[in-house]
Protein backbone atom coordinates (compact mmCIF):
# COMPACT_ATOMS: atom_id res chain seq x y z
CA UNK A 1 0.00 0.00 0.00
CA UNK A 2 1.20 3.52 -0.78
CA UNK A 3 -0.06 6.78 0.70
CA UNK A 4 -0.13 10.13 -1.09
CA UNK A 5 0.61 12.61 1.69
CA UNK A 6 0.08 15.59 -0.65
CA UNK A 7 -3.47 14.50 -1.49
CA UNK A 8 -6.63 15.99 0.00
CA UNK A 9 -6.52 14.88 3.67
CA UNK A 10 -10.03 13.45 3.19
CA UNK A 11 -8.70 11.07 0.53
CA UNK A 12 -5.76 10.30 2.79
CA UNK A 13 -8.16 9.51 5.64
CA UNK A 14 -10.03 7.06 3.41
CA UNK A 15 -6.78 5.34 2.45
CA UNK A 16 -5.82 4.96 6.10
CA UNK A 17 -9.27 3.64 7.03
CA UNK A 18 -9.05 1.03 4.29
CA UNK A 19 -5.79 -0.24 5.77
CA UNK A 20 -6.60 -2.79 8.47
CA UNK A 21 -4.92 -1.85 11.75
CA UNK A 22 -6.76 -3.33 14.73
CA UNK A 23 -4.64 -3.05 17.89
CA UNK A 24 -1.74 -5.47 17.68
CA UNK A 25 -1.87 -5.63 13.88
CA UNK A 26 -0.44 -2.22 12.91
CA UNK A 27 2.61 -3.44 10.98
CA UNK A 28 1.14 -2.80 7.52
CA UNK A 29 -0.07 0.72 8.23
CA UNK A 30 3.12 1.61 10.11
CA UNK A 31 5.21 0.49 7.14
CA UNK A 32 3.04 2.52 4.76
CA UNK A 33 3.39 5.62 6.95
CA UNK A 34 7.14 5.13 7.30
CA UNK A 35 7.71 4.69 3.57
CA UNK A 36 5.48 7.65 2.69
CA UNK A 37 7.28 9.99 5.09
CA UNK A 38 10.71 8.88 3.93
CA UNK A 39 9.79 9.34 0.25
CA UNK A 40 7.58 12.45 0.42
CA UNK A 41 8.96 14.40 3.41
CA UNK A 42 12.75 14.35 2.95
CA UNK A 43 13.07 17.33 5.30
CA UNK A 44 12.12 15.08 8.24
CA UNK A 45 14.21 12.72 10.33
CA UNK A 46 12.24 9.45 10.40
CA UNK A 47 12.67 6.46 12.72
CA UNK A 48 10.69 3.28 13.39
CA UNK A 49 10.04 1.99 16.90
CA UNK A 50 8.11 -1.26 16.91
CA UNK A 51 4.95 -0.44 15.00
CA UNK A 52 5.25 3.27 15.73
CA UNK A 53 6.70 5.81 13.30
CA UNK A 54 8.38 8.99 14.52
CA UNK A 55 9.42 11.98 12.40
CA UNK A 56 10.70 15.46 13.20
CA UNK A 57 12.14 18.65 11.84
CA UNK A 58 15.50 19.86 13.12
CA UNK A 59 15.41 23.52 12.12
CA UNK A 60 16.74 25.03 15.34
CA UNK A 61 13.50 26.86 16.09
CA UNK A 62 12.97 28.30 19.56
CA UNK A 63 10.08 25.96 20.35
CA UNK A 64 8.86 22.48 19.45
CA UNK A 65 5.33 21.14 19.00
CA UNK A 66 4.53 17.43 19.22
CA UNK A 67 1.66 16.08 17.09
CA UNK A 68 0.64 12.59 18.22
CA UNK A 69 -1.89 10.15 16.83
CA UNK A 70 -2.47 6.43 17.27
CA UNK A 71 -2.67 4.17 14.21
CA UNK A 72 -4.74 1.36 15.71
CA UNK A 73 -8.49 0.87 15.85
CA UNK A 74 -10.94 -1.25 17.80
CA UNK A 75 -12.09 -4.46 16.06
CA UNK A 76 -14.02 -4.19 12.80
CA UNK A 77 -17.82 -4.22 13.08
CA UNK A 78 -19.15 -4.40 9.56
CA UNK A 79 -17.85 -0.88 8.89
CA UNK A 80 -15.13 -1.52 6.32
CA UNK A 81 -14.26 -0.45 3.66
CA UNK A 82 -14.79 3.30 3.87
CA UNK A 83 -17.62 4.96 1.97
CA UNK A 84 -18.83 8.51 1.37
CA UNK A 85 -22.30 9.97 1.59
CA UNK A 86 -23.61 13.45 0.78
CA UNK A 87 -21.97 16.43 -0.89
CA UNK A 88 -20.34 19.71 0.04
CA UNK A 89 -20.50 20.64 3.72
CA UNK A 90 -22.84 17.69 4.26
CA UNK A 91 -20.45 15.07 2.94
CA UNK A 92 -19.52 12.35 5.42
CA UNK A 93 -16.84 9.67 5.33
CA UNK A 94 -18.00 6.44 7.01
CA UNK A 95 -15.84 3.60 8.27
CA UNK A 96 -13.80 2.12 11.09
CA UNK A 97 -11.35 4.70 12.44
CA UNK A 98 -12.75 7.70 10.58
CA UNK A 99 -13.32 9.32 13.98
CA UNK A 100 -10.90 7.46 16.24
CA UNK A 101 -8.56 8.56 14.87
CA UNK A 102 -7.43 8.18 11.29
CA UNK A 103 -8.90 11.57 10.40
CA UNK A 104 -6.45 13.13 12.85
CA UNK A 105 -3.61 10.95 11.54
CA UNK A 106 -4.34 12.07 7.97
CA UNK A 107 -4.21 15.73 9.01
CA UNK A 108 -0.82 15.23 10.68
CA UNK A 109 0.61 13.22 7.77
CA UNK A 110 -0.54 15.82 5.24
CA UNK A 111 1.06 18.64 7.25
CA UNK A 112 4.26 16.60 7.71
CA UNK A 113 4.73 16.50 3.93
CA UNK A 114 3.43 19.95 3.00
CA UNK A 115 5.01 22.16 5.69
CA UNK A 116 8.79 21.80 5.25
CA UNK A 117 9.59 25.04 7.13
CA UNK A 118 7.18 25.48 10.06
CA UNK A 119 7.74 28.32 12.51
CA UNK A 120 7.99 25.79 15.35
CA UNK A 121 10.06 22.63 15.09
CA UNK A 122 7.56 19.80 14.87
CA UNK A 123 7.66 16.17 15.99
CA UNK A 124 5.14 13.70 14.57
CA UNK A 125 4.35 10.55 16.55
CA UNK A 126 2.21 7.81 14.95
CA UNK A 127 1.95 5.06 17.54
CA UNK A 128 0.43 1.65 18.16
CA UNK A 129 -1.79 -0.10 20.72
CA UNK A 130 -3.72 2.86 22.13
CA UNK A 131 -7.07 1.06 22.14
CA UNK A 132 -5.95 -1.72 24.51
CA UNK A 133 -4.58 -1.90 28.04
CA UNK A 134 -2.22 0.93 28.98
CA UNK A 135 0.77 -1.36 29.48
CA UNK A 136 0.83 -2.02 25.69
CA UNK A 137 0.47 1.63 24.64
CA UNK A 138 3.16 2.58 22.13
CA UNK A 139 3.70 5.96 23.78
CA UNK A 140 4.84 4.18 26.93
CA UNK A 141 7.40 2.18 24.95
CA UNK A 142 8.62 5.31 23.18
CA UNK A 143 8.96 7.09 26.52
CA UNK A 144 11.11 4.25 27.83
CA UNK A 145 13.27 3.80 24.72
CA UNK A 146 13.30 7.19 22.94
CA UNK A 147 12.18 9.75 25.57
CA UNK A 148 13.80 12.69 23.77
CA UNK A 149 11.29 12.26 20.94
CA UNK A 150 8.44 13.22 23.26
CA UNK A 151 10.00 16.50 24.42
CA UNK A 152 8.43 19.79 23.39
CA UNK A 153 6.64 22.97 24.42
CA UNK A 154 3.15 21.80 23.45
CA UNK A 155 1.59 18.44 22.58
CA UNK A 156 -1.44 18.13 20.30
CA UNK A 157 -3.13 14.72 20.36
CA UNK A 158 -5.38 14.19 17.34
CA UNK A 159 -8.22 12.50 19.22
CA UNK A 160 -11.68 13.47 17.93
CA UNK A 161 -12.90 16.73 19.48
CA UNK A 162 -15.53 17.98 17.00
CA UNK A 163 -12.84 20.22 15.55
CA UNK A 164 -12.63 22.20 18.80
CA UNK A 165 -9.57 22.41 21.03
CA UNK A 166 -10.18 20.35 24.16
CA UNK A 167 -7.58 21.21 26.75
CA UNK A 168 -6.18 18.90 29.38
CA UNK A 169 -8.27 15.96 30.54
CA UNK A 170 -9.89 14.59 33.66
CA UNK A 171 -8.33 11.82 35.68
CA UNK A 172 -10.04 8.47 36.10
CA UNK A 173 -9.98 6.09 39.05
CA UNK A 174 -11.77 2.77 39.52
CA UNK A 175 -12.26 1.42 43.02
CA UNK A 176 -13.84 -1.68 44.51
CA UNK A 177 -15.83 -1.84 47.73
CA UNK A 178 -15.86 -5.37 49.15
CA UNK A 179 -18.75 -6.10 51.51
CA UNK A 180 -18.49 -9.15 53.80
CA UNK A 181 -21.38 -11.32 54.94
CA UNK A 182 -22.12 -14.75 56.39
CA UNK A 183 -23.48 -17.70 54.44
CA UNK A 184 -26.71 -19.38 55.41
CA UNK A 185 -29.52 -21.31 53.78
CA UNK A 186 -32.22 -18.92 52.54
CA UNK A 187 -34.74 -20.97 54.50
CA UNK A 188 -32.87 -19.87 57.64
CA UNK A 189 -31.75 -16.46 56.39
CA UNK A 190 -31.72 -14.95 59.91
CA UNK A 191 -28.69 -17.11 60.64
CA UNK A 192 -26.64 -15.37 57.97
CA UNK A 193 -25.64 -11.86 56.91
CA UNK A 194 -26.47 -10.86 53.34
CA UNK A 195 -23.48 -9.10 51.76
CA UNK A 196 -25.52 -7.92 48.76
CA UNK A 197 -28.04 -6.23 51.08
CA UNK A 198 -25.08 -4.45 52.70
CA UNK A 199 -24.52 -2.60 49.42
CA UNK A 200 -27.60 -0.50 50.15
CA UNK A 201 -25.68 2.10 52.14
CA UNK A 202 -22.84 2.79 49.65
CA UNK A 203 -25.42 2.82 46.86
CA UNK A 204 -27.45 5.38 48.80
CA UNK A 205 -24.38 7.57 49.14
CA UNK A 206 -23.77 7.31 45.41
CA UNK A 207 -27.37 8.20 44.59
CA UNK A 208 -27.18 11.30 46.81
CA UNK A 209 -23.69 12.35 45.70
CA UNK A 210 -23.29 15.81 44.12
CA UNK A 211 -20.23 15.98 41.84
CA UNK A 212 -17.99 19.04 41.73
CA UNK A 213 -18.01 21.48 38.84
CA UNK A 214 -14.61 23.13 38.57
CA UNK A 215 -13.39 26.12 36.55
CA UNK A 216 -9.73 25.93 35.46
CA UNK A 217 -8.26 28.47 33.02
CA UNK A 218 -11.79 29.47 32.06
CA UNK A 219 -12.75 25.87 31.21
CA UNK A 220 -15.45 23.91 33.02
CA UNK A 221 -14.72 20.36 34.22
CA UNK A 222 -17.61 18.25 35.53
CA UNK A 223 -16.62 15.42 37.82
CA UNK A 224 -18.51 12.17 38.13
CA UNK A 225 -18.95 9.22 40.50
CA UNK A 226 -20.84 6.20 39.19
CA UNK A 227 -21.37 2.58 40.13
CA UNK A 228 -20.37 0.49 37.12
CA UNK A 229 -20.86 -3.08 38.32
CA UNK A 230 -22.01 -5.27 41.20
CA UNK A 231 -20.94 -8.87 41.72
CA UNK A 232 -21.92 -11.39 44.36
CA UNK A 233 -23.99 -14.45 45.02
CA UNK A 234 -23.32 -18.14 45.58
CA UNK A 235 -26.46 -20.04 44.58
CA UNK A 236 -30.19 -19.54 44.37
CA UNK A 237 -30.74 -20.78 47.92
CA UNK A 238 -27.70 -19.34 49.72
CA UNK A 239 -27.37 -16.05 51.59
CA UNK A 240 -24.25 -14.52 49.97
CA UNK A 241 -21.20 -13.94 52.14
CA UNK A 242 -19.42 -11.50 49.77
CA UNK A 243 -20.33 -8.75 47.33
CA UNK A 244 -18.27 -6.26 45.36
CA UNK A 245 -19.34 -2.82 44.17
CA UNK A 246 -17.18 -1.22 41.45
CA UNK A 247 -17.21 2.57 41.21
CA UNK A 248 -15.66 4.85 38.59
CA UNK A 249 -14.57 8.35 39.56
CA UNK A 250 -13.78 11.03 36.96
CA UNK A 251 -11.93 13.84 38.71
CA UNK A 252 -10.93 17.32 37.55
CA UNK A 253 -7.22 17.88 36.85
CA UNK A 254 -6.81 20.21 39.85
CA UNK A 255 -6.88 17.03 41.93
CA UNK A 256 -3.94 14.65 41.90
CA UNK A 257 -4.56 10.91 42.31
CA UNK A 258 -3.82 11.01 46.05
CA UNK A 259 -6.41 13.75 46.60
CA UNK A 260 -8.96 11.86 44.49
CA UNK A 261 -8.43 8.71 46.56
CA UNK A 262 -8.75 10.65 49.82
CA UNK A 263 -12.04 12.05 48.57
CA UNK A 264 -13.42 8.60 47.78
CA UNK A 265 -12.38 7.28 51.17
CA UNK A 266 -14.31 10.14 52.76
CA UNK A 267 -17.38 9.41 50.62
CA UNK A 268 -17.28 5.70 51.52
CA UNK A 269 -16.04 6.07 55.09
CA UNK A 270 -16.58 2.85 57.01
CA UNK A 271 -16.21 0.56 53.97
CA UNK A 272 -13.15 -1.31 52.75
CA UNK A 273 -12.02 0.33 49.51
CA UNK A 274 -9.23 -0.58 47.10
CA UNK A 275 -7.99 1.23 44.00
CA UNK A 276 -7.86 -1.12 41.00
CA UNK A 277 -7.20 1.33 38.14
CA UNK A 278 -5.87 4.87 37.99
CA UNK A 279 -4.88 7.43 35.36
CA UNK A 280 -4.07 11.00 36.44
CA UNK A 281 -5.57 14.00 34.68
CA UNK A 282 -3.86 16.84 32.84
CA UNK A 283 -4.16 20.56 33.50
CA UNK A 284 -5.12 22.59 30.40
CA UNK A 285 -2.00 24.79 30.39
CA UNK A 286 -3.54 27.28 27.96
CA UNK A 287 -1.41 30.11 29.32
CA UNK A 288 1.72 28.58 27.75
CA UNK A 289 2.77 30.66 24.70
CA UNK A 290 2.45 27.87 22.13
CA UNK A 291 -0.92 26.79 23.52
CA UNK A 292 -2.21 30.37 23.42
CA UNK A 293 -1.08 30.65 19.79
CA UNK A 294 -3.00 27.49 18.91
CA UNK A 295 -6.18 28.73 20.58
CA UNK A 296 -5.87 32.01 18.67
CA UNK A 297 -5.43 30.14 15.38
CA UNK A 298 -8.61 28.19 16.18
CA UNK A 299 -10.59 31.39 16.62
CA UNK A 300 -10.18 31.66 20.38
CA UNK A 301 -12.35 28.64 21.14
CA UNK A 302 -11.41 25.95 23.64
CA UNK A 303 -13.29 23.50 25.84
CA UNK A 304 -12.48 21.16 28.71
CA UNK A 305 -11.81 17.50 27.91
CA UNK A 306 -14.02 15.46 30.20
CA UNK A 307 -12.69 12.03 29.27
CA UNK A 308 -9.15 10.68 29.65
CA UNK A 309 -6.71 10.68 26.72
CA UNK A 310 -2.98 10.42 26.16
CA UNK A 311 -2.60 14.16 26.75
CA UNK A 312 -2.09 13.08 30.36
CA UNK A 313 1.13 11.31 29.38
CA UNK A 314 2.53 14.55 28.02
CA UNK A 315 1.25 16.61 30.96
CA UNK A 316 3.12 14.24 33.28
CA UNK A 317 6.27 15.33 31.45
CA UNK A 318 5.53 18.97 32.26
CA UNK A 319 4.11 19.89 28.84
CA UNK A 320 0.79 21.62 28.15
CA UNK A 321 -1.28 19.27 26.00
CA UNK A 322 -4.57 19.49 24.11
CA UNK A 323 -6.84 17.25 22.09
CA UNK A 324 -7.63 18.58 18.62
CA UNK A 325 -9.00 16.43 15.84
CA UNK A 326 -11.92 15.94 13.47
CA UNK A 327 -14.91 13.84 14.41
CA UNK A 328 -17.56 13.47 17.06
CA UNK A 329 -16.12 11.39 19.93
CA UNK A 330 -19.55 9.92 20.73
CA UNK A 331 -19.32 8.04 17.41
CA UNK A 332 -15.97 6.45 18.25
CA UNK A 333 -16.06 2.64 18.52
CA UNK A 334 -19.57 2.47 17.02
CA UNK A 335 -20.70 0.68 13.88
CA UNK A 336 -21.97 4.06 12.58
CA UNK A 337 -18.57 5.77 12.92
CA UNK A 338 -18.34 8.66 10.45
CA UNK A 339 -16.75 12.09 10.12
CA UNK A 340 -17.79 15.24 8.31
CA UNK A 341 -15.20 15.72 5.56
CA UNK A 342 -15.33 19.51 5.95
CA UNK A 343 -14.16 19.06 9.55
CA UNK A 344 -11.04 17.18 8.43
CA UNK A 345 -10.17 20.11 6.15
CA UNK A 346 -11.00 22.65 8.87
CA UNK A 347 -8.63 21.04 11.39
CA UNK A 348 -5.95 20.87 8.70
CA UNK A 349 -6.21 24.59 8.00
CA UNK A 350 -6.20 25.60 11.67
CA UNK A 351 -3.00 23.64 12.27
CA UNK A 352 -1.47 24.95 9.05
CA UNK A 353 -2.18 28.50 10.22
CA UNK A 354 -0.71 27.74 13.65
CA UNK A 355 2.45 26.14 12.29
CA UNK A 356 3.09 28.42 9.30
Amino acid sequence: MSLDLHADPVDLTAALVDTFSVSGAEAEIATAVQEALQAQAPHLEVVRNGDAVLARTNLGRGSRVVLAGHLDTVPENGNLPSRREGTGDEEFLHGLGTVDMKGGDAVFLHLAATLPSPKHDVTFIFYDNEEVEAVKNGLGRIERELPEWLAGDLAIVGEPSNGVIEAGCQGTMRVELRLPGKRAHTARAWMGENAIHALAEPLRRLAEYTPRIVDIDGLTYREGLQATSISGGVAGNVVPDAAVLTVNHRFAPDRDPAAAERHLREVFDGFALSVVDLSPGALPGLSAPAAAELVAAAGGRAAAKLGWTDVARFAARGMPAVNFGPGNPTLAHTKQENVRTAEIRQVTEVLRKFLS
